[in-house]
This record gives C-alpha cells, structure tokens and sequence, in this order.
C-alpha cells in the first residue's frame, strides 16, 4: 500500500496504532464543535430559571464540559495528550422547542488539532444537563453532536456548511 493510502491508525500488522505526530509542525488549531439536548419546554423553563433541584444546570455543564477536554485522551483510545489552551462552553436556547444548543471552542498550539476535545466537551456538557434534569424529564435527547469548524494543521479549514 503506498503511503497516501494508508491507514495511519493502523501498523503493518493492521493493528490499531497512535499516529506518530512528532514530525509535525506546532501550529494554533482550533476546533468547535456543538451539541443539542431536546427536551420539554418546560425542563428549559427550569433550567433558565434556575429552579432545577439539583442545581445551576449550566455552570455544572460548563464545568464538566471543561474537565472532559483535558480527559480527552484518557478516553479516546488514539487522542494524544495536548496542552490545551483555551476551552469557552457556551449556550443558546430554543424556546419553544425546548432545545439547549451548546457550542465548545477548544485551541491548542501543538501538533495535532482538537477536533476530538471539542465534541467530547459537548458531549460531557449535554450528559450532564440530562444527568441533573433526569428526575423532571426522562425523555430528553441529545442529538447532533457534530464538528462545526476546524482550523491550523496541514489539512487546514474546515467550516460545516
């Protein structure tokens, strides 16, 4: 198999392997990625009003969301460790819809970009607003977790139409 069409996660083996990174250049990526967790608009209600028994839903989010980027690696098999240096959780609200939108910047200056730390960061983030509304709201949803852009490395931009 040449080169340009291996499989960098895999050996000669066909093994998983970590990709080695150490020949690429440090460049500023950043990734963001996004999130959305449905539910009644009723649950939204509390939340916004901080009324949830178990809490200021959105500041633990946040928080968790944070935490999770730099646990990244610890969970996804190949992720290598980064020097996080920057992560922003923000939300915006459906009303009517009773969605919660949240969206991760992560940034980093190192080797390999941080697309994975900015969906896990929403992903931890949306697991945790339906972890602390469970008890009024069990038929929440959390859906469209996806890359919104990404920028720095030799594969350059990328922007989600």
């Amino acid at each position: 198999m040449s080169d340009d069409k291996k499989i960098s996660h895999l050996n000669e083996e066909g093994r998983a392997k970590m990709v080695d990174v150490s020949k690429k250049s440090i460049t500023t990526r950043e990734g963001v990625a996004r999130a959305l967790v449905k539910m009644k608009p009723e649950t939204l209600r509390k939340i916004k009003s901080g009324t949830v028994k178990k809490g200021d839903v959105l500041a633990v989010s946040q928080v968790a969301g944070i935490m999770a980027t730099k646990k990244t690696s610890e969970i996804i098999p190949m992720c290598h460790p980064l020097q996080i240096t920057g992560v922003d959780i923000k939300f915006g609200f459906r009303d009517k819809e009773g969605i919660v939108e949240i969206e991760s910047t992560v940034k980093t200056v190192d080797r390999t970009g941080v697309e994975m730390e900015a969906l896990v960061a929403v992903s931890a983030c949306a697991l945790t607003i339906y972890d602390m509304c469970k008890s009024i709201d069990r038929a929440m949803t959390i859906e469209s977790i996806q890359l919104m852009r990404k920028s720095g490395g030799k594969s350059g931009e990328f922007k989600r139409e």
